[in-house]
């Protein structure tokens, strides 16, 4: 089966590193605009001025969550209490996370991928 990247449109701009990732997650892009909808969960992204929203993706033999990073318009901060529908949307990275994490704390995500996130969208931003 071949893998469909997403396409830059009106309401959505996917960077390269979340393209990278879908692909090493298997993550389509409907699951993700699903999980962008209907979030069970939002925080505060790793980067500045990121919000990033959960979603269980529980079957009977596995638990897990699959979660979003994004910006709403070109990188100014956003807050978590207002919803912007009009803005364009700047999808940064995801992720599944095995489990189930606690609301409140750090996201759930390695040094790693860390690292590489706040280095893509700081360039990015220039």
């Amino acid at each position: 089966m071949m893998f469909k990247f997403p396409k830059n449109d009106r309401s959505f701009r996917w960077t390269s590193h979340i393209k990278s990732k879908m692909l090493f997650y298997g993550i389509s892009e409907q699951k993700l605009k699903t999980v962008l909808k209907n979030p069970a969960r939002k925080e505060e992204g790793v980067a500045e001025g990121t919000l990033a929203v959960m979603m269980r993706n529980d079957t009977p033999k596995r638990k897990q969550e699959i979660w979003l990073m994004y910006t709403v318009g070109s990188g100014e901060p956003t807050s978590l209490k207002f919803k912007v529908q009009s803005s364009k949307r700047v999808m940064i990275s995801c992720w599944r996370y095995p489990g189930q994490s606690k609301p409140g704390k750090q996201l759930p995500i390695s040094d790693e991928m860390l690292e590489e996130i706040k280095k893509v969208w700081f360039e990015e931003k220039k």
